[in-house]
């Protein structure tokens, strides 16, 4: 126990000390306040690890007992709150085993036999990871279901598509929603593909050279479920490359968001007014009485710069490190854990926000049915026509010019005027100009036909099937 400058909590690795540890240098180097979070992890990993030293007799029967069922009662006090850690302890991990001190005597110092703090962290942030890409897993399986609901209901519903944030073709909503549905897929794949490298348990590799006593690493392995054992114990204990990974996984799904995000505050603005969020979904102004802002959208593509800070933040704290762990690498939780809620918590409320709001069909049937983005298909039926494509643009260009000079939509310029610019046009000119069938002239694979849209409805719901 220390006591001269102030500190009352004894520190795990105190003992070759001959003065007690500065306060302010405890304040400065205490990560409880952010690593409580891993309580859970802390503590199943400390069972396991004192089950396999009694079964190994390193650890008398009773003895472990007396250890588990201890760390079974500081589990429960923690959640319930009748166990707050204080910074003085430095850490979750000295939290645990003072508590168990207090609870059983010395006897909870056997705990730590053959184990390092090193390898303990490495344990814990795994299955941490283990227990968040399941749950950020989960809220990306329920936006994916959502989108593709989404865009069964307005698979025959047609709207801009957009270049340059220019109007550019007409397309199916429903095509425009699984875009979306493709982009978290792929997210969903990242994050499948991570667990392969996080299922790895690095618990026996010690410091950072393995143990002389006869752990059995296999047996800590599979009371842990991990899928697969460390091959080094260096590598075991110094890794970092699953919380970058993740991170970067993290910021590409906040990176689709934030676009989706995008699309949406400019879509429900009053100058597109394609779509309306829910009043649940919405704020006002505290000055201007008539405004509904998307602010659930705003927040979500904010918190996306956090997210990418909490990447580089990791990047930068790694690459000069050497071999093997350095205290350093404490700084890797507040960026774990601040990535990991927001990244969660915002695919949540997004998908939420997404299911309250619902695209203004009539304004975009107005819109698309008048609008210029028609014009590649006047280029596409003189193509039909035989003409070279070149030819067939230069000609539809000085159409619309005529049709923005002269006030006309497209569709209603006449016969005569079109035949004017070429006399290739027939009647039939008409008929491509309507938004549905320019829809669903785009037959060509993974297109916004909506004979397309119903196929790659078909695949999405198969793929969602299969997980």
């Amino acid at each position: 126990m220390s006591t001269d400058n102030g500190n009352k909590k004894e520190l795990l690795w105190q003992s070759r000390f001959s003065e007690p540890f500065d306060r302010e240098a405890l304040l400065f180097s205490s990560s409880v306040d952010v690593d409580k979070i891993l309580y859970q992890e802390d503590i199943k990993g400390s069972i396991a690890h004192v089950t396999m030293l009694s079964e190994e007799a390193i650890l008398p029967v009773e003895e472990a007992r007396m250890i588990i069922e201890g760390l079974e009662d500081i589990e429960q006090e923690i959640a319930s709150g009748a166990l707050v850690p204080d910074w003085e302890e430095e850490d979750i991990h000295t939290v645990i085993e003072n508590r168990l001190k207090e609870k059983i005597g010395p006897l909870a110092g056997k705990m730590h036999s053959g184990r390092s703090r090193n390898d303990q962290v490495a344990t814990d942030t795994r299955l941490y990871l283990k227990r968040i890409i399941n749950e950020l897993s989960n809220e990306l399986e329920a936006l994916k279901q959502l989108l593709v609901e989404k865009a069964e209901s307005y698979r025959h519903t047609v709207i801009f598509g957009y270049t340059h944030l220019q109007r550019a073709q007409p397309i199916s909503a429903g095509h425009y929603y699984l875009a979306y549905f493709n982009m978290f897929k792929r997210d969903s794949e990242r994050l499948e593909d991570l667990l392969k490298r996080v299922d790895i348990s690095p618990l026996g590799a010690a410091a950072f050279a393995g143990s002389t006593l006869p752990l059995n690493a296999k047996r800590s392995r599979e009371l842990l479920g991990f899928g697969a054992l460390f091959h080094n114990s260096i590598d075991a204990v110094s890794d970092r490359d699953i919380i970058i990974e993740f991170l970067s996984a993290c910021s590409v799904i906040m990176m689709h968001l934030s676009r989706f995000c995008e699309d949406i505050i400019l879509w429900s603005s009053t100058e597109f007014n394609y779509l309306e969020i829910s009043d649940a979904f919405s704020t006002g102004s505290s000055i201007m009485p008539q405004k509904k802002n998307a602010d659930i959208a705003e927040l979500v593509r904010g918190k996306t710069g956090r997210v990418y800070g909490d990447l580089v933040a990791v990047l930068t704290m790694m690459k000069g490190l050497p071999l093997s762990y350095n205290r350093d690498m404490q700084e890797d939780k507040p960026p774990l854990f601040d990535a990991s809620k927001a990244t969660v918590s915002s695919v949540r409320i997004f998908t939420k926000m997404l299911a309250h709001t619902k695209l203004n069909e009539e304004r975009v049937a107005m819109l698309t049915a008048e609008d210029l983005s028609l014009a590649t298909e006047i280029a596409e039926y003189l193509v039909r026509k035989d003409l070279p494509f070149r030819e067939a643009h230069r000609i539809t260009g000085s159409i619309v010019s005529h049709a923005i000079t002269s006030g006309t939509p497209l569709p209603s310029i006449p016969l005569e005027t079109y035949k004017g610019f070429s006399g290739l046009f027939e009647n039939d000119i008409y008929d491509a100009l309507k938004p549905e069938a320019s829809v669903n002239a785009k037959r060509s694979h993974g297109g916004t036909s909506f004979a397309s849209v119903d196929e790659q409805i078909r695949v999405a719901k198969e793929m969602m099937r299969d997980r």
